[in-house]
């Protein structure tokens, strides 16, 4: 488990701190009902996001875990603890995992007597139950619990639940399982920071959640947290309303990390090369070249904080600007004279040492970007995309798409391009469709036929329809020429001339509010949702809509923006863009959060539609 420094949490209007307490609260109290020595054994797809709620030094410790294991067929590795701490998500095959450990610990016995306990993340399932009962070990489980682990922060400005299967399971499946999840989690986050008192949504799955919100509600028999709100605003968006977005290559600093190398809970793996000195490639082992290095991503890192949302563009002149102010700083030590000075010096040096050594991995991790950024392949794709945005020739077959398919290049990229040519032109021709169609499962196989069906059932294949595409992007001004990338004016910078119509909606609700765009949220799927909570007369504010400009002139208004769906890192640097900017009528300021079920690029979306047959044993079974 990765550790987690918590101070970077603080540092925005609300305190994301407080929730991330709660949650380790709760799971800490949770494990110590097991008394004596444990072990947890970790389902993978947990480690990450528990690893930011609670650290592993703190379970050792402070609560007697004596072993960490990975959850694996293979069974565990041998231990004298007394409690073994299964903590999975509820997966039929997981459970089946879960049964071969317990069967394989029955027959390996032992010198002490072990209990078997089984934490469901986050709920229970009763097929699961059922699973490991017919596998004859249920019994042999002292305990079966649950721990609604739901939304993480992540950073300062940033929460998210790791449902990264969130947008198959509710546009593919009709599983609306996580828009619960989701449901449940802002009813925390009100327990915490006080009732949200205006509540804005556009789409299917907005409207859902704001629904279950009113029941869950009225379950708690309409009792408010008796708590000044700390949110003016909630604006939930689905993903299904923006498509298009998430698609693109994102072409800010952490976006292309994320698109390169896949951020995964805060951490990325790279290639070890660039961050070894000539001396350490000598002396290190050569299966140590092999292991990847991994590094923290968060505000925590003040370099990392300054990148993270700039366009790629700017990130070598700030690098460059940043190494000659840490040099000077440095180069102070020559001029301390006296002893106050060189203490001076010496108490600053732990932060320029830090300084230093952030500034040199940002250095490789940027070289590492540069290198696939200046290839043929990345710009001609971008190139393609930037074309389809701005609608040329979309209704036609697209040579460089064509190309693709024929050299084989990765079908995620292929898939990428398509889905944008569909939505820029408001669908395929049934010509130009089938051909791409036709293509694609002579050159990647028969079972992407079944892919191509998700594509158009999930929405992002479509004949051509109605012209909408043309009145939306000039409306809300998707495309801007001439975007400056040093300094920015406008949310396009994240992708160079395109503005994410997500975030745009978050600008508009800002001011001057979703009326003056009526005919264009006619034409986005789902449902536009409105909704005013009632707030206890002792606990309100002046009037904090998210539109108000006539009162409270002056306070910052802060808008939590949930994306159902997933989100992707452009459209959070977005936001934090927005956030940055004072409202030039009012001069109130609108600061953001972002929440949202997942973090995800175009290749992670197409990931969640296409087939993989590595991904299922012959009987039909999913192996993760």
């Amino acid at each position: 488990m990765a550790g987690s420094g918590a101070s970077h949490l603080n540092t925005s209007k609300l305190n994301l701190g407080v929730l991330r307490d709660y949650y380790r609260r709760l799971f800490l109290e949770c494990i110590d009902k097991c008394s004596g020595t444990k072990a947890l054994v970790w389902d993978d797809g947990l480690t990450g996001p528990f690893g930011l709620i609670a650290e592993a030094s703190l379970l050792k410790d402070q609560h007697e875990v004596e072993k960490m294991f990975r959850l694996h067929s293979s069974g565990l590795p041998a231990s004298n603890v007394h409690n073994i701490i299964f903590i999975v998500r509820p997966r039929l095959c997981l459970m089946e995992t879960v049964a071969q450990c317990l069967l394989n610990e029955e027959i390996k016995g032992g010198a002490v007597r072990k209990e078997f306990h089984l934490l469901f993340v986050p709920r229970k399932s009763l097929l699961c139950e059922k699973k490991l009962k017919e596998k004859g070990v249920y019994g042999s489980l002292v305990n079966v619990d649950e721990f609604n682990l739901g939304l993480i922060p992540f950073d300062s400005d940033l929460l998210s639940m790791e449902m990264d299967d969130a947008y198959r399971e509710c546009y593919l499946e009709n599983d609306f399982t996580c828009l619960f999840y989701a449901a449940q989690s802002l009813m925390i986050l009100q327990a915490l920071y006080g009732t949200i008192p205006y509540i804005y949504g556009k789409g299917d799955g907005a409207k859902q959640v704001v629904e279950m919100l009113r029941k869950m509600k009225m379950e708690t028999g309409g009792v408010e947290p008796q708590i000044t709100p700390q949110i003016d605003n909630l604006l939930l968006i689905d993903r299904n309303v923006d498509l298009l977005t998430p698609l693109l290559t994102q072409l800010t600093y952490e976006g292309l990390i994320d698109e390169i190398f896949n951020i995964k809970n805060t951490n990325v793996k790279l290639p070890p090369q660039k961050f070894l000195t000539a001396e350490e490639k000598k002396n290190v082992k050569e299966e140590a070249l092999e292991e990847p290095k991994k590094f923290i991503l968060n505000s925590a890192d003040e370099l990392y904080a300054e990148l993270r949302d700039k366009n790629f563009n700017a990130v070598g002149g700030i690098v460059s600007r940043k190494a000659k102010t840490i040099t000077a700083e440095f180069d102070e030590r020559h001029a301390a004279k006296t002893v106050g000075e060189m203490k001076q010096f010496v108490s600053k040096l732990p932060h320029l040492q830090a300084a230093r050594a952030s500034l040199a991995t940002h250095t490789s991790i940027a070289e590492l970007i540069k290198e696939v950024t200046d290839s043929d392949e990345f710009l001609d794709a971008l190139r393609c995309q930037q074309e389809l945005t701005h609608g040329l020739e979309t209704d036609k077959i697209n040579p460089y798409i064509e190309d693709c398919i024929a050299k084989m290049e990765p079908l995620s990229k292929v898939l990428r391009l398509i889905c944008i040519q569909s939505f820029c032109n408001d669908g395929l021709k049934p010509k130009v469709l089938d051909y791409y169609k036709r293509e694609i499962i002579q050159a990647f196989g028969f079972e992407h036929l079944v892919t191509l069906c998700n594509l158009e059932k999930g929405g992002f294949l479509r004949p051509h329809s109605t012209k909408s595409y043309q009145t939306i992007r000039k409306t809300l001004r998707l495309i801007v020429e001439d975007v400056n990338e040093q300094n920015p004016n406008d949310i396009a910078y994240v992708y160079s001339g395109y503005a994410p119509l997500s975030v745009r909606l978050a600008q508009f609700l800002a001011r001057p509010g979703w009326r003056s765009i009526t005919e264009v949220l006619n034409m986005l799927p789902g449902p536009k949702v409105e909704e005013v909570q009632q707030i206890p007369m002792g606990l309100r504010k002046r009037r904090a809509s998210v539109t108000s400009s006539q009162s409270s002139m002056g306070e910052q208004k802060l808008t939590l923006v949930f994306f159902l769906g997933g989100v992707t890192q452009a459209e959070v640097a977005a936001l934090r863009f927005l956030a940055q900017q004072d409202d030039a009528n009012t001069g109130v300021p609108h600061d953001y959060i972002v929440g949202t079920t997942h973090i995800l690029t175009g290749s992670s979306l197409m990931g969640e539609l296409t087939v993989d047959l590595k991904r299922y044993r012959a009987d039909g079974v999913p192996l993760y």
